[in-house]
């Protein structure tokens, strides 16, 4: 389970839904999880407005603004504000991370003969790929600017990442329900 969210957008009279009137509404804010990317619906304590990119605790114990995270969201159920600061929110949750990012660039491994996991970043085809193991071998990477001064023509290593996570977020599943390849999101389940 997730232990901190940012979020991504504060609804103070909640959803707008047909036949409910306004009084009847609860505030409600959208969020993500800081460790593995969970879209989240949270209820704020009563006066507690929390803002956009404002980070919280969702943990067990004593909460400060959160009542409850009422449930998981997938990618349509957020708001078109949640979805336009899901970008900027995922590049700063990955900055704060970044040892965490360039463990996966020094040791990505294959997937199957044909398949290797650093193929899965948007961008990334065989001669990059190729250029990143042989580059690793030399040398680990020590931080994001090191991947791109070693491995040429390779996009921003960030926005790499944050483009993966965003299709992870967004993928459809497959015929059995599932998502084929997951690398750094939380799997959906059926209930948080």
């Amino acid at each position: 389970m997730e232990e901190y969210a940012i979020i991504l957008d504060y609804l103070p009279l909640g959803y707008i839904k047909e036949g409910i009137p306004t009084y009847k509404r609860k505030p409600v804010a959208q969020a993500i999880g800081k460790e593995e990317f969970t879209l989240l619906e949270l209820i704020p304590k009563d006066n507690v407005s929390p803002d956009i990119h404002q980070k919280v605790y969702i943990g067990s114990g004593k909460r400060d603004e959160i009542s409850r995270v009422n449930r998981r969201l997938k990618y349509d159920d957020l708001t078109a504000t949640a979805k336009v600061e899901l970008n900027y929110v995922i590049e700063e949750i990955i900055k704060t991370k970044e040892d965490k990012f360039i463990d996966f660039f020094n040791n990505a491994g294959p997937i199957s003969t044909r398949l290797h996991q650093l193929e899965l970043l948007p961008g990334i085809g065989k001669k990059h790929m190729w250029d990143i193991i042989k580059a690793r071998k030399e040398k680990p990477f020590e931080n994001f600017d090191d991947v791109k001064k070693r491995v040429h023509l390779l996009a921003d290593p960030v926005k790499l990442i944050t483009k993966r996570i965003l299709l992870e977020l967004d993928a459809a599943k497959d015929k059995k329900g599932k998502r084929k390849y997951i690398l750094f999101t939380r799997p959906p389940a059926k209930k948080y």
